[in-house]
Order: C-alpha cells, then structure tokens, then sequence
C-alpha cells in the first residue's frame, strides 16, 4: 500500500460510532492513507463493522485481539503501519475532511525547511454528545509555528499545549522505539514527554481538525459522582515519572513539573471519594506528603494561581473538612441553580 499517513483507530464495544467515524476518516481528501481499525476484544458487533468496511475499502485494515486497554490497541496498529507517517483518531469522535492533507502539508514544509523528526499537530474543537460547542480546551496559532521539544514539554505542564496524540501525526520510528503504555490512562501525556529528547519539537498548524466527542461514562470522566477515574492516579504516576527522569536532563523544566505535580494533586484531592481519605490508603498519604514537601514551591510558584495556592493551603492542612464543606456548598448551589 503506497499510503502517505497510517491512520490507527482502537476500537472497543463501539458499534454505536462506527458508522460515522470510520467514513469520516476514509473521505479524507488526502486520499492515500492507511485505516486500521483494531478491535481490542469488543463484546458488540464492532469487528463486524470493522470487517465489512475492510471487504468495501482496500485502504482499511481490520484487526482483532484480546481485550487489553487502547495503548495495546494502538501499539498493535503501530506495527501493521504501511506509512511512515502515523496518525490516531478515537472510534468516538470525528474528523475534518482537510485534517491530514493539513498535516502532510505541515510535515512536508518542515522537511523542506530542515526540520527532522517533528510531530505535526493540527487544533482541535470540543463538542457534547449533541453537537454543541463547548469552550476551547486549546487556543491553535494565528499562523504556523514551531515549539523546540522542551518548549513542547512546557506548555504540556502548563495546560498550554495538546496532550493528544489524535491531533498529531508521528513519524512511526518514533513510536516504534517509544510505545504506548499498556494499562494506563492519560497515556498521551507521558509519551510525548518520553519522547523528548527524540525529537526536534512540534509544529502548529492554525486549521482546526479534529473534534473531541465529550460522553458521560468515558475513561477519563465520571457519569455520576461516586464513580472515580483511575486517570487521576496515573497522571500523578507521570507527573512523577518527568520530576525523576526528565527533569534531570531539563532543569529548565523543575518548577513547572513541580507546579503540575501540585496541580494533579490538587484536582485528586477534590475528586477522590471522601470514604477513600483514609490513613490506610497508601496513595492518599502519598499525595498530602507531597503536598507537604512542596508547600514552599507551592506559595512561591508564578504559574499557580491564588486560587489554586489557598486550595492547596487548606487542603493539606485538613483535606476531608474541606472536601465536606466543598460538597456542602456544591450541593446548595444545585440547589439554588434549580
């Protein structure tokens, strides 16, 4: 297959959205891509669908395997990649028709203007279930522009830049060396930390591409309030895997890893289930230590805010009065919003 971009989809228990996701993928107008669907071990008729679009399109490539997380699902779409270039979509959401005729477009301007082993990203909209806008999670450039990896690194730990590999195209190499990893939530993040040092840096492109699809129930949010996401634990995991192993490397990085670290700690603190704040819970007791070791970078940190800081204060000196008053008043202003 003489395709410019392979296109990974991971696909579980989604023959709800297949139906949508997987056309807007293949009317494309770049129309030499690979799409490779992998089923990880759905329970519907997702691989059904998956093979029916294989039968009608020479282009997809419909696999199947155990149920084993999205990162399995990925790595092993990585693997059967036709292209050197690789891009990712989520089986839930949707794409612009122009989206990698942008980015080839973005990637082959970097080659020609020196630039190596780049990542190419394109902006992103996030909409509801219903198709209604929601607010910008990231603000695209005006124009084209370029971040060095460190400057990448940066607005990751800042909430500046996109964490997401489906706004992205990669040079399949690097993930290669670089897989996803397996059972681990907010997996994006962390790999393109791991990647650091692998690559130039990434080019942003003004256009808007992709649309994220926000759905009660998904990994990373919760449908009612007793349920807990595991994705809060393991992007504290990472936060701590760039404090140990990147920021030796990038000292220019220390106080902005830092300021992330708190800044995951305190989005646990506010979400974890009160029953779970309990001196027996090791991870809990972890996070307050933290808390504790970095009250002082905490209050001279520029890239927290007064809000964030007294939060922070309070929450390490009394964290389940606070979250009990914190549901209190949350309960009243529903109350009141009614």
């Amino acid at each position: 297959m003489n395709a410019k971009i392979s296109v990974v989809v991971p696909v579980y228990n989604a023959e709800t959205f297949l139906e949508k996701t997987i056309p807007c993928i293949l009317s494309q107008t770049l129309r030499d891509i690979q799409v490779i669907l992998v089923d990880d071990g759905s329970s519907d008729g997702s691989y059904a669908i998956c093979q029916r679009f294989a039968e009608e399109d020479e282009r997809v490539l419909a696999l199947t395997k155990e149920n084993g997380g999205a990162s399995t699902a990925r790595n092993l779409g990585i693997l059967h990649a036709a292209a050197d270039l690789v891009g990712f979509v989520d089986c839930d959401d949707y794409i612009y028709p122009d989206m990698y005729e942008n980015l080839l477009k973005g990637w082959q301007k970097a080659q020609e203007e020196g630039h190596g082993k780049v990542l190419v990203q394109i902006g992103r909209e996030e909409i509801d279930e219903e198709g209604n806008r929601l607010p910008d999670a990231i603000t695209p450039p005006e124009e084209t522009a370029f971040l060095t990896g460190e400057e990448m690194a940066a607005s990751l730990l800042l909430y500046t830049g996109d964490s997401s590999f489906c706004t992205k195209v990669v040079p399949k190499e690097l993930l290669e060396k670089h897989p996803f990893d397996p059972g681990t939530l907010g997996e994006d993040f962390g790999l393109h930390m791991k990647m650091l040092d692998d690559i130039e840096g990434v080019v942003l492109l003004p256009e808007t591409g992709y649309r994220v699809v926000h759905r009660a129930g998904s990994a990373t949010r919760r449908s009612t309030p007793d349920q807990f996401s595991k994705a809060y634990i393991d992007i504290i995991r990472q936060s701590d895997m760039v404090e140990e192993k990147i920021v030796p490397s990038h000292p220019g990085l220390a106080d902005k890893a830092v300021r992330f670290g708190l800044y995951e700690r305190l989005d646990y603190l506010l979400h974890v289930p009160i029953r779970d704040m309990r001196t027996d819970n090791a991870f809990y007791e972890e996070v307050l230590q933290y808390l504790r070791i970095h009250f002082a970078d905490m209050l001279k940190s520029p890239y927290l805010t007064a809000r964030n800081k007294l939060y922070l204060t309070i929450l390490t000196a009394a964290p389940r009065f606070v979250r009990r008053v914190h549901r209190l008043l949350r309960a009243r202003q529903i109350m009141n919003d009614r």
